[in-house]
């Protein structure tokens, strides 16, 4: 084989590395960019966890709340209800 033919050949076999190195290196970037966006959405994900967490603790603090307030004034009107049926009784 003529050396110009061995170089052509040589040229063309770094350009096919080359261009296959340039492919892994994107598909590496790629890799990495997703795998960056999947860590932030992961992130947004507890934050959003977190945060609901919380809404659904203050939420049960107030329906507890509402709950014996209820009871109270279920037990005012039970007595009010009692006194003026007394003071018709009189």
């Amino acid at each position: 084989m003529p050396a110009g033919a061995m170089v052509n050949l040589a040229m063309e076999e770094l350009r096919r590395a080359l261009a296959e190195l340039d492919r892994a290196i994107e598909a590496r970037f790629d890799r990495e960019r997703d795998s960056a966006e999947l860590e932030a959405e992961v992130k947004r994900i507890h934050a959003d966890r977190s945060r609901l967490g919380q809404e659904l603790d203050q939420s049960e603090f107030r329906a507890n709340r509402l709950e014996e307030v209820n009871r109270e004034v279920s037990r005012r009107l039970v007595t009010a209800m009692e006194t003026i049926r007394a003071v018709l009784d009189r």
